[in-house]
């Protein structure tokens, strides 16, 4: 990389996080699918409990439909995960004078560019409380501020304030929100 270029990655949806939920109701599924055919089998296939005491209708039916609500809600979290959803780069190039922000979507990939002079701030914003944000955006001429950091836990506060700095200063422009 030159010094007129700026490339920032993007973490997306591959975190820690989101592979223990995913972990978590697999197994819960599969815990589930076990109970309700113990109950209809009459058998204890789980190694703990006895689901082989329960009513078929309506309990082990409705351990059933958990275990399909559940096994769907895994498969999409682990098409999230496996398609990395959110991930992608930021670049300012100053050369070609163009911002590009790309980012990974469901289906296909995310994609938006625009003229480095339509950049007028770099702003940094910090909301705590229950639905805590901190982000860095850009503020953008005739347009809506496009966020550039990722989405779910917040970013601890120095490091916020030294991405948004460090971009602020490389662009020329101000920083704003702190």
């Amino acid at each position: 990389m030159s010094a007129a270029v700026l490339e920032q990655s993007v973490l997306g949806s591959r975190r820690l996080s989101n592979f223990l939920v995913a972990a978590a109701v697999s197994v819960g599924g599969v815990g589930f699918l076990l109970a309700s055919l113990s109950s209809y089998l009459g058998q204890d296939l789980l190694p703990f409990g006895h689901p082989a005491a329960l009513i078929f209708v309506p309990q082990g039916l409705v351990m059933g439909l958990y275990s399909i609500a559940a096994a769907l809600l895994a498969s999409y979290l682990w098409y999230v995960i496996a398609v990395d959803v959110g991930s992608g780069s930021n670049r300012f190039d100053k050369e070609s004078g163009v911002v590009v922000i790309s980012r990974r979507g469901f289906r296909r990939p995310v994609c938006v560019e625009f003229p480095l002079k339509d950049v007028k701030a770099v702003k940094v914003e910090v909301r705590d409380g229950f639905n805590a944000r901190r982000r860095v955006s850009l503020r953008l001429q005739g347009r809506r501020d496009l966020p550039l950091t990722r989405v779910g836990e917040p970013l601890p506060l120095a490091q916020l304030e030294q991405e948004g700095a460090e971009l602020a200063r490389f662009l020329g422009v101000n920083l704003e929100g702190l």
